[in-house]
């Protein structure tokens, strides 16, 4: 796992053809906005949250973020547990985020 500026996060997605970006947020955060192409997996899902990491190709690059860069660092770790190899933590989460919002 790494610990990613906004700055290094964005540059490293834009060149980055083998990336999926991970929204952890809940449904409630996800409706304020998010960032484009981001798929959402609640990290509060608990098992549920397991399971649905499970069906991911752990070979692509994970974008992940939450609101602040807590849930989203913890879900790396996790990520790294279970055999993703790069998984890169937004800094900061969205509510610093400064690029692109959709809704």
């Amino acid at each position: 796992m790494a610990d990613l500026s906004q700055d290094e996060w964005t540059a490293q997605l834009a060149k980055d053809t083998n990336a999926f970006i991970l929204d952890v947020r809940t449904e409630d955060e996800v409706a304020e906005g998010y960032i484009p192409n981001a798929t959402n997996i609640d990290i509060y899902l608990g098992q549920d949250f397991l399971s649905e990491l499970e069906k991911l190709d752990k070979s692509k690059n994970y974008y992940v973020y939450c609101r602040s860069g807590n849930r989203s660092g913890q879900a790396c770790a996790v990520m790294n547990s279970l055999g993703f190899e790069n998984a890169y933590n937004l800094e900061g989460g969205f509510m610093n985020w400064e690029g692109e919002v959709a809704e």
